[in-house]
């Protein structure tokens, strides 16, 4: 019998591969979006879920269990790049990165636990990002909410082991997604404190995207860690040096290691 999978942010990018490689691995997968009207996709069943609504949310989760009778895999997925100064990044704007980022994973996953209980087990993958282990500036909020969503994955994964519930967080660093169009750019005046380097910050992000890596690697990834009995609560994935630069925040002084970041961060 298959494995029923969820799959949040599957319309494009990295949800869109992952569900498309596990479809054609045998795995039965429902992937979720806003509006599943804008997207012609046959390799898997798309549905109707904004993960910022409480109410999508219960409703995908019902449909798929009234349906399979079972959830066996939740990837928390989908999620929402933000960049700016913090101190004029809006409220309201840094607000719906947490909710789409932190809390909309956490009502998925509060959700799911239930029926994986009933069923003596379950995966949860939690979609991370590298930029959770560190802060990048003008990335400050994105790298709160990733690394929030990091420690919630780590707690979560001692509460549900007695239930047989194995929770996974795999921390991408760049990748040839659309992340660029649908990001938060907090827009500043030329005569802001932050101008230009908020600017030349951002235009260096923007080349580190569109030189990044296939998101096929991720999705290979995904899926050893589906086969695995045992898998690691941590994964990392993407160019070495974003790798490499998590051990170098353990080792290094903070004050170089604060240098190195303000280069990276422009180049």
């Amino acid at each position: 019998m298959s494995k029923i999978v969820l799959i949040t942010g599957a319309s494009s990018g990295i949800g869109k591969t992952i569900a498309i490689f596990l479809t054609n691995k045998g795995f039965k997968v429902y992937g979720t979006c806003r509006n599943p009207k804008k997207y012609n996709i046959s390799e898997f069943s798309l549905l109707k879920c904004n993960i910022n609504s409480k109410d999508e949310i219960e409703d995908t989760i019902n449909f798929i269990i009234d349906k399979e009778n079972k959830i066996d895999i939740l990837i928390n997925n989908a999620g929402i790049g933000i960049t700016g100064p913090i101190e004029e990044t809006s409220d309201s704007d840094i607000k719906s990165a947490f909710q789409t980022n932190v809390f909309g994973p956490i009502d998925l996953i509060k959700k799911c636990i239930p029926s994986m209980r009933k069923n003596n087990g379950g995966l949860i993958i939690n979609i991370t990002s590298v930029l959770g282990y560190f802060g990048i500036p003008y990335r400050g909020i994105y790298c709160s909410t990733k690394s929030s969503l990091e420690i919630i994955g780590e707690v979560l994964s001692m509460e549900l082991k007695k239930f047989n519930i194995r929770v996974v967080n795999v921390a991408p660093g760049d990748f040839k997604t659309d992340i660029v169009s649908r990001r938060i750019d907090t827009k500043i005046k030329n005569t802001s404190f932050y101008s230009p380097d908020y600017e030349e910050s951002i235009q260096s992000a923007n080349e580190h995207v569109n030189q990044a890596g296939d998101p096929y690697i991720v999705a290979v990834l995904i899926h050893k860690i589906i086969l695995s009995k045992n898998p690691n609560i941590h994964y990392k994935v993407g160019r070495f040096i974003q790798k490499f630069s998590i051990i170098l925040k353990m080792i290094l002084p903070d004050k170089l290691f604060e240098k190195i970041l303000l280069h990276y961060s422009k180049n």
